[in-house]
């Protein structure tokens, strides 16, 4: 959560629906981008929820001196972001051990529904269902089509992987996903210390690949969590690489091609000239597709600022593909919590007692 999102009306909806939820145990914030004085505001927001609350401030100095010496045993960790306040999380939930299942939510849903968290979770605690990590879906739409990523860029993409490739597993693992860039997810808190977190716009596609390495197929599900779902849109920067939605494409991009080199896929510098012909129809095929359900449906529908995003999208995928090229192995993703506690066995109460001192932990 980012501090900013305090001021945002999609997030007080949330704590008001979560607040009604009798089977929590503890709501864990991690928080970025906060001062002192963001932290406070947070601790006081989100007292709303009455019930156990964490708020991880990660800009903390005890937090931070904790990271600090992480790093100074010999485990790098990425640069603020996402991915890192996932990690840290993860962290938290394991030095605590009270948690047998662990949701994630991003901060900005419109329209939250308690029923969300239900039907994402109950996957994992049901009784009589042996499934370790479910991922959410749910349809992108308001008066119009949303979800770019996914209808232009990331089936597309897989199609496109398909042909140039052949048949994979793991591009069939990833289509099976309805909406595989999902922030809300849910996993047996067993898992946590397994997993590797990519610390960028990969999270979504990278943790599907590391439950998968960890877990059969069979013990991985995803669920219909909502009928509509809305959530804050990043802006496109068709010119911009490094920002917005052409950023996320371009390391989603990225994300897919090392995973399947490390499947033993042999990607030669050819079969990115077919990678990206094939990608352009299946992507002009998707605005076509998506003009049938607007139209359909009676929702409105901006073909220009579709084939504008497709645009953007090619861009993004050539320059995956050519950082990819450059870079194979690119930033590391942050490592498991394993590791971390391998090196350093005292992380976890430390880093309990770091947020305990700045007065993190809220108990009802």
């Amino acid at each position: 959560c980012l501090v900013s999102e305090l001021d945002q009306p999609a997030l007080a909806g949330m704590v008001q629906e979560l607040a009604k939820v009798p089977y929590l145990d503890t709501v864990l914030i991690s928080l970025d981008h906060a001062d002192e004085a963001g932290f406070q505001r947070a601790r006081a927001y989100f007292a709303a929820l009455r019930r156990r609350t964490v708020v991880l401030w990660n800009d903390g100095p005890t937090v931070r001196q904790v990271r600090d010496e992480i790093e100074s045993r010999g485990t790098p960790l990425s640069e603020p972001g996402k991915g890192r306040a996932v990690w840290m999380a993860f962290g938290y939930v394991l030095a605590e051990n009270r948690a047998r299942a662990v949701a994630l939510h991003d901060g900005d849903v419109v329209g939250y529904k308690r029923s969300l968290l239900a039907n994402l979770v109950s996957p994992i605690l049901h009784s009589s269902l042996d499934f370790d990590f479910c991922k959410a879906y749910y349809a992108r739409a308001t008066t119009r089509l949303h979800g770019r990523a996914t209808r232009l860029l990331v089936r597309p993409l897989l199609q496109a992987l398909g042909d140039v490739v052949g048949r994979h597993p793991f591009l069939s693992y990833l289509a099976a996903f309805r909406y595989p860039l999902a922030g809300e997810i849910a996993l047996n808190a067993d898992l946590l210390r397994l997993l590797r977190i990519p610390g960028d716009w990969g999270l979504e596609v990278g943790l599907l690949f590391e439950v998968l390495r960890h877990r059969s197929a069979r013990r991985i599900c995803q669920a219909n969590v909502a009928s509509l779902f809305e959530h804050k849109h990043q802006p496109l920067s068709p010119l911009d690489p490094t920002q917005g939605l052409h950023r996320m494409a371009v390391d989603i991009v990225k994300h897919v091609l090392r995973t399947l080199a490390a499947s033993g896929v042999m990607l030669q510098e050819g079969l990115f000239k077919g990678l990206r012909v094939a990608y352009q129809r299946y992507a002009e095929d998707a605005v076509s597709d998506s003009f049938a359900v607007a139209t359909f449906n009676g929702l409105e529908f901006d073909r220009h600022a579709e084939e504008e995003t497709l645009e953007t999208f090619s861009r993004a995928l050539a320059e995956g593909c050519q950082q990819f090229q450059e870079d194979p192995l690119g930033t590391p993703p942050l490592p498991n919590w394993a590791r971390v506690i391998s090196a350093f066995p005292e992380v976890g109460p430390r880093l309990i007692a770091a947020v305990q001192e700045l007065g993190g932990v809220v108990e009802p």
